[in-house]
């Protein structure tokens, strides 16, 4: 990376940023490693049938985003007072001890009941992103906050492998504890890498969220912006909970259906991974705005081929496409979050903003699995598409509005 002729980067930044960058990178990275296969390690912990083990997989996905759906605004309001990094310490420190006892796990309750424990103490990869918000110029807003979600979602690209083949070869508990490991060394490395430019602010200093929003110039667009955040995890995380069973209902004979479903799950990161660069350049460019309601628009033209799908193979290659347009949703909405939102609310703001996160993935969680449980998997797509159109048509009606 090279400076501007405009602006500077603060000193230590790039220490910071690749620190921060590999930590978000070992959080996707474990959680793509294990929870594509939960559904099929709960099926070996009990004699469950088919509504029964999509609904356990669905709440083993949901209890950790309702959980940071409740957690989040305290943990927002002890960022703005204490700093991001501790927040990034807390996360991946418990993480690490959570993920690893789920490996021990004897029955699927106990695996809903841990991914609950870890959700309340969760949120490394935002925490990350609010932290390099803050440090980062304004000018360059766009293309960090698409690297930061490139973390995530390179570790999302290669952990649906690596876990395929790990469990395939020795079982679905060992990914859980190699990533226990892995989240303890991330913890080790923001204690010790991670120098953050905060200033404690007490209770009694810090204004109240209620004044702060009714202070922001464009008040609308963030409330607008909290709901994009949730409906694009909506549908992120609708085909989650199923994509294994899925792909083993379209191979009922394959005997790599662990490895088939890992690269399934993992096709949207590599398109997101391919294109993240150029989207959060594009965005520096045009505005997030702009790239964002594109997005959403290409977004739910895509899931219709995905609901007439005839293989496994034919469903990697339209999430490959999904993964690509992918990379501009999430990063234009914390861009247009972090040049909309003053410095001092960063924590607040952005932990609202994974509150609704949080509760799209639960939207989603349940959504996919209870869809799929009662009807086909293919009405999990349309449904999916169907809420991104609703999204698209709010941004839409929005800028008209403004442009009025």
């Amino acid at each position: 990376m090279t400076k501007s002729h405009t602006y500077t980067l603060p000193s230590g930044w790039h220490k910071i940023f690749y620190t921060l960058w590999l930590g978000c990178f070992i959080t996707g990275l474990g959680y793509s490693m294990t929870m594509p296969f939960i559904s099929l390690f709960m099926a070996e912990l009990g004699n469950y049938n088919k509504l029964q083990l999509n609904l356990y997989s669905g709440l083993a996905f949901a209890m950790t985003f309702i959980a940071q759906a409740i957690i989040s605004p305290y943990w927002g309001n002890l960022a703005d007072r204490k700093g991001r990094k501790l927040m990034c310490m807390r996360a991946a420190g418990v993480m690490s001890l959570t993920i690893f006892i789920t490996g021990l796990a004897q029955s699927a309750f106990f695996i809903i009941c841990m991914r609950f424990l870890q959700g309340l103490f969760s949120g490394y990869i935002n925490n990350a992103t609010a932290l390099m918000a803050g440090e980062t110029p304004h000018q360059r807003s766009g293309w960090v906050m698409s690297q930061m979600m490139t973390a995530g979602t390179a570790g999302n690209l290669v952990g649906p492998l690596i876990g395929g083949a790990l469990s395939s070869a020795f079982g679905y508990r060992i990914p859980f504890f190699i990533t226990g490991g892995l989240m303890f060394l991330t913890f080790l490395g923001t204690w010790l890498l991670v120098k953050e430019d905060f200033t404690p602010v007490s209770r009694e200093k810090m204004k109240p969220m209620n004044e702060i929003m009714h202070g922001l110039p464009n008040v609308k667009l963030i409330i607008i912006m909290f709901v994009t955040t949730m409906i694009v995890q909506l549908s992120t995380t609708s085909i989650d909970p199923i994509v294994s069973l899925y792909v083993k209902s379209l191979m009922p004979h394959s005997h790599n259906i662990a490895l088939i479903a890992g690269i399934v799950a993992a096709t949207p990161g590599l398109g997101t991974m391919l294109s993240a660069s150029h989207i959060g350049h594009l965005m520096d460019q045009i505005g997030a705005e702009k790239v964002l309601r594109w997005g959403l628009l290409i977004a739910t033209i895509l899931f219709i081929p995905m609901t007439f799908i005839p293989n496994a193979w034919s469903l990697a290659f339209w999430r490959f496409l999904l993964g690509i347009i992918s990379a501009g949703l999430l990063p234009a909405a914390q861009t247009i979050l972090t040049l909309n939102v003053p410095p001092e609310a960063f924590g607040r703001v952005f932990s609202y903003n994974q509150s609704f996160q949080a509760i799209g993935a639960v939207l989603g969680s349940l959504l996919g699995s209870t869809i799929s449980g009662m009807f086909t998997y293919e009405w999990v797509f349309a449904a999916t598409g169907i809420t991104l159109l609703i999204n698209y048509l709010i941004m839409l009606i929005s800028s008209h509005r403004e442009n009025a």
